[in-house]
């Protein structure tokens, strides 16, 4: 269930916030254990067609959590500000709500370069003999959004 934004006048379209997404350069991925324990854990990400990409080892605790619980929230900032004087912030987030599940083959293949044309994209050519690498020790999971809110103060 997704609770209605507390300050309206924040709110941004949909659009607005799937841009902040795009162009965050890191988000925090939530995750529910099987004994009900709650794991946020920074991820690198790319948006592909609105979906999110995340790379990661091939065991951990994340993995742990969304094989048991694929449900996941994802939190990304973009542009912050401290205004000291205004005992305030001028901020940009976006918070999703979807599953993730693991993704194979050629999506592997595109999530892969999706991160390296965020990341790395004067190193392109170099970083795909990187991923050729360590294609096997790596895996790829995607979230498919299913509600998406973001909120700003300019």
């Amino acid at each position: 269930m997704q609770h209605k934004i507390r300050r309206t006048d924040r709110q941004l379209s949909t659009e607005d916030a799937i841009s902040i997404l795009r162009d965050a350069e890191f988000g925090v991925m939530s995750t529910i254990s099987d004994n009900q324990a709650p794991y946020g854990v920074p991820l690198n990400f790319c948006l592909i067609e609105k979906h999110i990409y995340f790379h990661c080892a091939t065991e951990g605790h994340k993995i742990t959590n969304i094989t048991e619980n694929p449900k996941v929230s994802f939190c990304a900032v973009g542009n912050t500000c401290v205004i000291p004087e205004e005992f305030d912030t001028k901020y940009e987030s976006v918070i999703v709500s979807g599953i993730a599940i693991e993704v194979f083959s050629k999506e592997k293949q595109i999530a892969l370069e999706g991160l390296l044309s965020k990341y790395s994209p004067m190193h392109f050519q170099k970083g795909l003999k990187y991923i050729q690498n360590l294609y096997d020790k790596t895996r790829i999971f995607k979230i498919s959004i299913d509600t998406i809110s973001g909120k700003a103060r300019k």
